[in-house]
């Protein structure tokens, strides 16, 4: 579903992704992995849009996103879920869901009923703002936001930081949830126990070059103490 092939990416004069490969198979859950400042949040933010990529090519589906605005890659039915959420806090829960209505591609403008069957703490908590809510309860948001774009493809860059080990759990449930029901995920996740339990593929990147990938299973121990461990 999700194809980058070459990707290079650079901060200035910073060449912060080096020909990345990414393949994101449709259905499938990939795990981007690896340790902080390598690359990871770079890369899904020039998935996204969010920053330019240099050279390479971007392709979702049959289409090319290479150059492609973040509102238009939403169009396409991308959902994402940045590190740190960013949620609005001034506006009530309904509010912040509502925005992911925008990007829609079938112009509906209510809410799915299916964001609150996954989060149900949405349902009740939908005239409080967005300021208000523990962080895990803000991720769940974040995610409900998401979602309420119909997306083909779920973004989540490190969705379990900070957060609370029930909620953690929650949210693990969910991913699965939607995996299995066909819903294509990429994420960030450092936490591996996290990453097992969801993902079915993994990529490893170090110093924005891909050094890994393949089926979770695949994921020995020696490649997780030479690409992970801190």
């Amino acid at each position: 579903m999700l194809e980058v092939t070459q990707l290079n990416q650079y901060y200035g004069e910073s060449h912060t992704l080096w020909d990345l490969d990414l393949s994101v198979p449709e259905g499938s859950c990939t795990c981007l992995m690896g340790r902080n400042g390598v690359g990871k949040t770079t890369f899904l933010k020039t998935v996204m849009g969010l920053l330019p990529a240099k050279s390479g090519q971007i392709k979702f589906g049959k289409d090319d996103l290479f150059g492609a605005p973040p509102e238009a890659r939403a169009r396409h039915g991308i959902g994402y879920v940045p590190q740190g959420r960013d949620i609005f806090g001034q506006l009530t829960v309904a509010e912040n869901l509502r925005t992911g209505l925008a990007a829609r591609s079938d112009g509906k403008r209510e809410v799915p009923e299916r964001v609150f069957e996954l989060f149900p703490v949405l349902k009740s908590m939908l005239r409080r703002r967005g300021g208000d809510l523990s962080g895990g309860q803000q991720q769940q948001l974040a995610m409900g936001r998401a979602l309420a774009l119909g997306p083909k493809l779920l973004i989540l860059d490190e969705p379990c930081e900070g957060i609370q080990p029930n909620i953690v759990s929650q949210i693990a449930d969910v991913l699965k949830e939607l995996r299995n029901s066909g819903l294509t995920i990429l994420l960030v996740e450092q936490k591996l126990p996290f990453a097992r339990r969801v993902a079915d593929r993994f990529c490893i990147i170090d110093r924005g070059r891909r050094v890994a990938a393949g089926e979770m299973s695949e994921l020995s121990d020696q490649v997780v103490s030479k690409y992970l461990t801190v």
